[in-house]
């Protein structure tokens, strides 16, 4: 089987993610920003892939199964070590643990309506609170770092990006509601 390059780039964003969990351990300068570059690139490549299959009429079982999987798989991950080194703390885990649960649920509902055949597409809205999501949390990987990079005199990277956070947080209940109120429109026909 030949794979094709929108499945190539959504198979590399998923073994990209051991390398994301192990350079985040690396101390300084080095450990803000390579976990950074990798968490941009894999999120440049889920943008890519789309575009790709899209544009080339490359879309396939195989993409269709995957890339909403290894999205999940680098955010999750990205949340869970930001969580871990206290940068996502306090009251805003609240706004991880939404991003997470809408994660879960929406996959839920989509494989519950996929038996039905039913496709739920991707809204402009959900895109650009997937596009929020991932600034935030790109900017929240910085770390110290991230202050000397972002110099905006009254702000600092990690302000920017919990404000980031909770935007996507929010934007998050609002596309997870439209979605689950389709679904549950469909289920209870």
């Amino acid at each position: 089987m030949k794979l094709k390059i929108p499945n190539v780039l959504t198979i590399g964003r998923i073994i990209l993610v051991p390398v994301f969990v192990v350079t985040f351990y690396i101390p300084g300068f080095l450990g803000d920003l390579i976990p950074f570059f990798i968490f941009v690139l894999a999120s440049f490549t889920d943008f890519l892939d789309g575009l790709l299959a899209r544009l080339y009429k490359e879309e396939s079982k195989l993409g269709e199964l995957l890339d909403p999987i290894a999205d999940k798989i680098i955010v999750a991950a990205a949340l869970v070590l930001l969580v871990m080194n206290d940068i996502i703390k306090n009251y805003e885990v609240i706004a991880a643990i939404i991003i997470l649960t809408r994660e879960i649920l929406i996959s839920g509902l989509r494989e519950f309506l996929a038996k039905s055949q039913v496709v739920m597409p991707v809204t402009g809205l959900a895109k650009f609170k997937t596009f929020i999501q991932m600034f935030a949390i790109a900017i929240l990987l910085t770390g110290e770092s991230g202050n000397k990079l972002v110099n905006l005199h009254d702000y600092n990277a990690h302000t920017i990006g919990i404000v980031l956070l909770w935007l996507s947080a929010f934007l998050t209940l609002y596309t997870g509601y439209d979605y689950i109120k389709k679904g549950i429109d469909h289920a209870t026909d």
